[in-house]
Formats: structure tokens, sequence, C-alpha cells
């Protein structure tokens, strides 16, 4: 029997083979009135960069996540992380032909393959007090990384991205003396996935070892390969107790920051929580224009995260209207 943690060798080798319409119509108004006509679409978002939403962060109904986010925000990419209550790497041939029929249907396309690669416990350290079982429907093994790389991989061809995100291993208390090992392991990730053109997108994350922009930059300083980019995340830095921006973003190689995730962050009495883009302390508009100015072109793509406005639709809603209003004051949209 399969389980979430298995993947299957047949469906592994199977793989192998506009600005919403007025300002002035609320979103729910809006949503409405394009379900009263079949195929309505609004129009496509013009931005230098790849404007995008994490698909799940909308709903685990990939048709609707994509409807959303098509005909609503109108965008014309959406990042890949999971759907129907599975990890994207652990889709089946079905599935994945589903998907992309759902995807073609929203004149949609993929910014990445948003992996769970490399978010596992490091072999012979500590076990991480960050560790995480089932993360984002996905548990899987450090023996296991081998095939989820090349699952991502695989699955980064049938839906025509050349891009797989990617971390490096559950936070340690003293990552030192196995920063080496962990470099080299990204590096030889790295390489493989270059051979199929394929580049791979580091996130900075809060509980793995790379969590800010200073962090980053240092893991990019050693790990000297064309297909090893950064997943820039603001508000995970800020998460952290860094200001990403300016300070964290300054730091960083600006020709490999090759991925954005845009969500926000308050602080609270528990150190944080999520909020809605705009709603935090993460200055966006900056942030936006300054990858603007240093001619970034690759995705800024909304990650919610924020659960206080109903259900992830309603918040992915809220949050995408903070994040369409920022843009459009750094001048990117």
């Amino acid at each position: 029997m399969k389980t979430k943690s298995h993947l299957a060798r047949r469906d592994f080798l199977s793989l192998l083979g506009a600005t919403a319409v007025t300002a002035s119509l609320p979103a729910g108004a809006l949503a409405a009135a394009q379900a009263l006509v079949p195929g309505a679409k609004t129009h496509k978002l013009t931005s230098p960069f790849r404007v995008a939403v994490i698909n799940d962060e909308i709903s685990q109904d990939f048709g609707r996540a994509c409807e959303v986010a098509a005909r609503e925000f109108g965008m014309g990419w959406i990042e890949l992380r999971g759907m129907w209550n599975k990890n994207i790497v652990n889709l089946d041939a079905a599935e994945i032909a589903e998907a992309q029929r759902i995807l073609q249907k929203y004149s949609l396309r993929a910014t990445d393959i948003a992996s769970p690669l490399f978010k596992v416990d490091w072999p012979g350290a500590p076990q991480s007090k960050y560790s995480q079982h089932n993360d984002f429907h996905a548990s899987f093994t450090f023996a296991q990384q081998d095939e989820v790389l090349d699952r991502a991989l695989a699955l980064a061809r049938q839906f025509h991205t050349d891009r797989v995100r990617c971390f490096d291993f559950w936070r340690l208390d003293d990552p030192a003396p196995h920063r080496a090992a962990i470099n080299a392991r990204l590096l030889e990730a790295a390489e493989k996935a270059g051979k199929h053109g394929i580049t791979l997108l580091l996130e900075n994350d809060g509980g793995l070892n790379t969590a800010t922009g200073a962090e980053a930059a240092k893991v990019l300083h050693a790990v000297q390969s064309r297909f090893f980019m950064l997943n820039w995340d603001p508000g995970n830095a800020a998460a952290w107790g860094e200001v990403p921006y300016p300070d964290g973003y300054d730091l960083l190689p600006k020709d490999r920051i090759g991925h954005c995730h845009c969500k926000d962050a308050v602080k609270s009495s528990k150190g944080y929580d999520w909020a809605p883009m705009g709603k935090g302390i993460v200055d966006w508009q900056g942030q936006f224009a300054a990858l603007k100015r240093d001619r970034y072109r690759h995705a800024a793509s909304l990650e919610t995260h924020w659960t206080g406005g109903g259900t992830p639709e309603q918040c992915s809603r809220e949050s995408w209207a903070g994040m369409k209003e920022l843009l459009q004051k750094a001048g990117a949209l």
C-alpha cells in the first residue's frame, strides 16, 4: 500500500516520461459577478515581476485556487506546492494530468515546484527542536531525499518550469560542525538540477538553518553554482528578528535572487504572528521598489500564511489586496 511518505516507483517512472476589473468593485462582488458569466476573465496584470500566489494558500481544491488566481486576482502565474491534500511530490500521473489541464484552462504558468527538498533533520546531529512531521503533507526521511529531488526535477519538466524550491535542513543549535557538509549537499543537488536546466531555490525560513538575509548571503557565498539561487522571503526574515529591507536585502547578491515569497508579520507576545500584506512590519513598498530597481524579473509570489480573515481563500483575497496596492505604490504594477 502506498503511503504519503512513500513515492511509488510506478508513479515516479510515469513522471520521467489584469488588474482585477475596477478598484471600486469589492473583491466579493467581483467574484460573484464573474460567477454569473461563464468563462469570464479579468485583464492580466502587467508587472516586471511574475506576480503569483502559492496555490494551496487559497485552497486545496486546485481548480478553485486557479480560478481565483486567474479570474479574480488577474494573475498569469501560480506557484505549485500541494493540492487535493497531497504534497506536490506525491501526485500520481492522473493527478498531474488533471493539474496540467486546469492550468491550461486558466492560462496559468508555474513559477516553480515548491518542493519539500531537504526539509528534514541533518544526520549525525542532534535532532532539531524545530523538526516537524508531515509539514505541508510531506513526510520524508533523509534517505529519501535523492528520490524527492528526482521527483521534483521530473515535476519541473512536466509543468514547464526551470525552478525547484529547497531548504537546508531543520535548524541546529550549533550548525557550525555540519555547515560545510550541508553546503556540499546543496552544491551536489544544484549541479544535478543544472544538468536538466533547472535551478534550485533555497528558501530562508525560520526553523531551518538559513532563516535571514544575513545567513542566506553566507550560504550563497559558500555554494558557488549558477544553478543555486535564493528564494528570498522577507516575512520569514522579519519573523526571525531581522529587518529584511533594507538590512537583510542589502547583504544579498542581487543576481542570485531567483524567487520571492510575499507575506507580512507583526510582533506579538509569542514573538510574531503573520499578517496580511501591508499590515505588518516589513517595508514591502521599499522592497518591491528595490527589486524593480535592481532589475529582478522572477516571481513575486503571495504566501498568505495569515489566518485571521476567515477561510484561506478570504485571507488570501485580503492579503492580495494589500500586496497589489504595495506593488502599485512601488511602481511595479
